[in-house]
């Protein structure tokens, strides 16, 4: 009964996001949208290794500059199809992650926190100086919309985008839910239950946080490359550490350890500041203040909150 209802709200909840762009007037909400829903993508994949598996990774946004700029330069030098680079990043992306997450993954706590904060500073500068091949400071301009110019459809229309990121955020959303539900998922949980015992009961623990971390860098490197198409530039100050801060306070603000928070902290991360642009000097002050408040106030996040209420409810019925 549960679960019927759970599918129903999921249900819902999609009808509401395709419906969405009939709804608004203001075309700068639908970008707003978009770009929320890239991150819908990037949130899910840092849910997995923080809220699943209890490490807390500080190098989500450098995985999705890797991303970004492996799509567009594969775009630029081996002139392959727009298509074939977004498949290929995420691929990419994991290749980085198997050699950061191997050494990475040997320590815990607040270690595991700062090793991944130095390899996202490392991808950061590699992006800024590395001027023969990322153009350093000034970027990456021109990065071809998918379809070329005999598309079905007008991807320089904001909505075509919204949908084709809608699907693929659904997509996504899907693939993390059956991870979790998976034997693996049972896995990451215990893993950051009790790493000891899982240990204790002969299950190699660190395959399953090598797992964890990869794919999560993979969901990252797609959502970095789905931007870098989205927005026909990229450079090096939009995946710097401040971003991957964004998606640990998604994570945390929507829901850790659930897969509708990191949906409800997407949006809220996008769309929060843009709503304290009235207060423009005190502007990350107050979202500071916001996310401080959430994060002590409401540990379980949007979505537990949301949770417990139904529980309660279905309790007294």
């Amino acid at each position: 009964m549960a679960r019927n209802r759970t599918f129903i709200l999921y249900g819902l909840a999609l009808v509401g996001f395709v419906l969405l762009p009939q709804l608004i007037s203001v075309k700068y909400y639908i970008h707003l949208s978009v770009l929320a829903l890239i991150w819908v993508i990037a949130a899910q994949g840092q849910n997995l290794i923080q809220g699943y598996t209890g490490y807390v990774s500080i190098v989500q946004a450098g995985f999705m500059g890797i991303g970004a700029y492996s799509t567009a330069l594969m775009g630029m030098h081996f002139d392959l199809p727009v298509w074939l680079t977004i498949i290929l990043a995420p691929f990419v992306t994991a290749f980085f992650a198997l050699l950061t997450g191997y050494p990475s993954l040997r320590v815990k706590g607040h270690y595991f926190a700062i090793v991944t904060l130095a390899f996202n500073m490392v991808i950061f500068i590699v992006l800024m100086n590395f001027h023969e091949l990322t153009q350093g400071e000034a970027g990456i301009t021109g990065i071809p919309k998918p379809g070329g110019k005999d598309a079905l459809f007008n991807w320089r229309d904001r909505e075509t985008y919204y949908y084709f990121v809608l699907i693929i955020a659904t997509l996504m959303t899907g693939l993390a839910a059956l991870i979790v539900r998976s034997r693996i998922g049972q896995i990451l949980v215990a893993i950051r239950q009790n790493e000891d015992l899982v240990g204790a009961v002969g299950i190699a623990a660190w395959k399953y946080k090598l797992f964890a971390f990869v794919t999560s860098a993979m969901f990252a490197g797609l959502a970095g490359a789905i931007y870098a198409h989205y927005q026909s530039f990229i450079n090096p100050e939009i995946f710097g550490i401040a971003q991957s801060l964004d998606a640990i306070l998604a994570v945390i603000i929507g829901g850790s350890g659930t897969i509708a928070g990191p949906i409800i902290g997407a949006f809220f991360v996008v769309f929060l500041p843009e709503y304290l642009r009235f207060a423009d000097s005190f502007r990350l002050i107050l979202y500071g203040l916001v996310l401080v408040l959430a994060t002590i106030f409401m540990p379980r996040g949007i979505a537990g909150i949301a949770r417990d209420l139904m529980e309660k409810r279905q309790g007294r019925t």
